[in-house]
This record gives C-alpha cells, structure tokens and sequence, in this order.
C-alpha cells in the first residue's frame, strides 16, 4: 500500500469512527496507524477470484495430453498461450463427494459438501472463498462479491451455515453497489439501515420463542431460516460501519461503459463487462475475494454471435453428435478467451511494482467434466496468477498419466470413463483449494476432504 494510500485508509477510518459514535469499539496502536511507516509495514493485498464453466466441456478437444514444462495447450486452450508462464492446467482433480451428481455440481465446487442420494433437502457446508472473505474483510468494504448468470442463488458463495449468498448478474446494478451513491444520501441510508436493524431484531425475539414449541423437522427449516436473517444482520452492520467512507471515484468514460444495458444475447460483451467490473472491483480494494458463475448446470448462454444458438445445457448433452460436439469444443474456446481477456486486463493493471495478476489468484473450472453423461472426475481445472502470493506457474500437472501412461483420445468411450471415474483417489480438488487457502492466509490444516496441498504449485 502507498504512502498516500495508507493515509486514505486511516482517514477513512477516522470518518467511520466519529460516525459509529459511542458504540465505537478503541482499536490498540497498530504500526499502520503512523502515516511514515505505514508504507513499509502495511501487508500488501492477497485476491483470490473463481470463475465457473457450466456443464463441462468436451474432454476429447479439451484435454492436454502431455504433463510437464514441454506440454502443449489443447486447441480450445490456444488463447492462454501469451499467459504460459501465469497459468497450472491440472488434470485429474475430482470431488470424492461429487462423483455420480448431475446438477448439483455448481453448488459443490467450492465446498465439496456431501449431497444425499436419497432425495430430500439439500444442506450445503461452507465454501472456500467465504474463508477468505473472513479474513480479508475486515480492509475492504466488501467482504466479497458475488456474481452469477442468474441473479439470486445461483451461486458459488455459501456461508458457515450451508446458506447461499445471492449473486448479481446485472453490470449496471453491480457498478451502482459499488460505486454508485447512496441513494437519497448517507443520512437517509442510516435510517434505512437502522430500521432494517429493528425489524430484525424483532423477527429474531418472534423465532426465538416459536422455537420452543415446534418439532425437530420445523426446527431445522427455522434455524436455517434464522441463519439466513443473521448473514442479512451481518451485512447490514457492515454497510453501517462503512456509509462515512467515500467510495472510490471512477472516471467517466468507464463509468459510462460499465453502466450500459449489456443483452446477455451479446455474449462477448457480457462476459467481458462483468470481466471489467471485477477488474475494478479488485484494483479499488473494494473487495479481494470474488466469485463468478459464468453459468449454471441448467444456464448457459447461447453464442450466436459465433454461430451457437443452443445453450450450453443443450450443448453437452450431444449424444456424440459430431456437429454438436464441434460445437461445444468452439464454445469452450470461446469461454476460454473470454478468461484469457480477464487475465490480460489483471496483467495490464499496475499494483505497486507488481501488477494485478501476480498479486490475484484465479481458479478457472468446471465441477464437471463432460455433461453428456454427467461425468465428474478428471474436472477441467487452470489456476492462473498469485505469483507474488507463493504460487509457481509453467507446467501441466496430471494426476492421470503416471497410471495411464499416455491418453487415447481416439477411443472416446475410454476417455469418458477417465472423465468419469477418478485415476488417482488422491487427486481432490480440495488439495488445490487448501493451497489457495493457505495463500490467503486462512489458517486451516485441512478443508473438506482435502488430504495436503498441492506441492507442485508452492
């Protein structure tokens, strides 16, 4: 953090005090808190993104066939080229839990929670951003972001309580709650907030005594509707505490660019203006944890705009239609680009002598790999960025080969059961999350089912 920076921070700070008023907590002497020395002792920010791929891909074009430094990237993968030395492909990764699930894999990617095969409802675990988010609150006004193709809980973000946080899928709406004004002001916003906080309170006394007299089914349902009260409750305290801090300014012609009507029928320009916003989102500290549902199991978004009317949904479940298949191989390629673009614009951005990457972890992937017949092992996973956070770039990491000796692609049925039952029960991508975790300074010596972190990344 700058020196001019580090002095916004404290000023900010001072704001939001004198608006807490008396039920200001006295913070100790941190040594940030001297403006000459801030520069010098002020951590520098650790971001963590995950962005989605819905329903797979086709692993017959997707697939890189060789591990190592010398690999080369599979035709869809061709735009991450110029990224090379930023980017892990790494295959064989799975879920224990997830294998044989059909669309309940968006809701597990990042939580690698058990879902019941016999029926009834579903009750998540926490996922991994939101243990960062814990730790990296407490310096933004944000604790993250959640975007989606769906707006509401068609989400990657799940609390300690297994409760979904809504997304947005709005690029104006998601400026406008970054950067927008408070509307009617600050004041106006506190009273709204303050009578939010009453209501609240209320619902919680009305549930607390209801609670003493229903049975355990109800009891459940009730406490998981309390959980979702409290994250409200939670949020609230947090844009109070906040209202005081001006929020960055950006300038006009962007601000112009990312509050236009963007028609998800454009599929390029969508993609790449929720690309910027995130960009943005990151580069003003207004949160360093984001998470991006570029589309669900049962959403994905058609690309006429490449000559692809189907959705993605339709896509992979192609019944080894060659057409379709081609199809599905393009719109991998296509999402593939759009990713690249992310990575360019993160590289471009100059943050401190490191630019954005280095300092920004990106988990690009899939919770499935082919959609066809639902297959969920060998998941398509690239980690990208983070190298001034520890991580170490350049190779293709395969958990597959050293039993398989060598990929036959050719033999479609054969590589679909690779997709489809794991090679290497070893191989979770829950290893891979706890490296990110730890990255970002969560201390944790395990999540989920994860065995170690990945070694060859650190």
């Amino acid at each position: 953090m700058s020196n001019v920076l580090s002095q916004k921070w404290l000023l900010s700070r001072r704001h939001m005090l004198r608006g807490l008023g008396a039920t200001t907590i006295a913070l100790p002497l941190l040594d940030c808190m001297s403006p000459l020395r801030a520069a010098a002792t002020a951590p520098k920010p650790r971001r963590s993104v995950f962005i989605y791929i819905p329903n797979g891909v086709n692993v017959l074009t997707w697939q890189i066939t060789k591990a190592g430094r010398d690999y080369e990237l599979s035709t869809p993968l061709k735009s991450l080229e110029k990224h090379r030395e930023n980017i892990t492909p790494i295959s064989g990764l799975h879920h224990p839990n997830g294998i044989g699930q059909a669309h309940e894999c968006q809701k597990v990617w990042l939580t690698a929670a058990k879902v019941s095969q016999e029926g009834g409802a579903f009750r998540n675990t926490v996922s991994a951003d939101q243990l960062m988010a814990e730790v990296a609150a407490p310096l933004t006004r944000f604790s993250s972001l959640e975007l989606s193709i769906s707006r509401g809980t068609t989400t990657l973000a799940w609390s300690r309580d297994g409760v979904p946080l809504p997304a947005e899928d709005n690029p104006k709406a998601v400026f406008t709650r970054l950067f927008g004004a408070e509307p009617g002001g600050v004041d106006v916003q506190r009273r709204r907030l303050n009578r939010r906080h009453s209501v609240l309170d209320l619902v919680l006394e009305d549930a607390k005594q209801l609670r003493r007299g229903i049975g355990g089914d109800d009891r459940m349902k009730l406490d998981e509707y309390l959980t979702a009260v409290r994250e409200v409750e939670v949020r609230t305290e947090r844009l109070d505490s906040w209202l005081n801090i001006p929020k960055p300014v950006v300038d006009g012609k962007t601000a112009a660019n990312l509050t236009r009507n963007v028609s998800k029928t454009e599929a390029g320009d969508y993609y790449r203006t929720m690309y910027d916003l995130m960009v943005l989102a990151l580069r003003t500290d207004m949160t360093r944890v984001i998470t991006y549902m570029s589309g669900s199991e049962s959403h994905g978004l058609a690309i006429p705009e490449i000559g692809i009317p189907q959705t993605r949904h339709e896509l992979s479940h192609h019944n080894g239609d060659p057409e379709q298949m081609a199809r599905l191989s393009r719109s991998d390629a296509f999402i593939t680009e759009q990713f690249t673009y992310f990575l360019d614009q993160l590289q471009a951005v100059k943050d401190g002598e490191e630019n954005l990457l280095d300092r920004t972890m990106v988990l690009f992937g899939s919770g499935m790999a082919y959609g066809h017949s639902h297959g969920n092992a060998n998941l398509p996973t690239i980690l990208a960025g983070g190298k001034s956070l520890g991580l170490k770039h350049g190779q293709h990491i395969d958990y597959n080969l050293p039993k398989l000796q060598q990929y036959d692609l050719a033999n479609a049925a054969g590589h679909y059961a690779v997709c489809s039952r794991p090679v290497n029960s070893n191989a979770r991508l829950t290893n891979l999350l706890l490296t990110m975790l730890h990255k970002m300074e969560v201390n944790t010596e395990k999540f989920a089912d994860s065995l170690g972190p990945v070694s060859e990344v650190v």
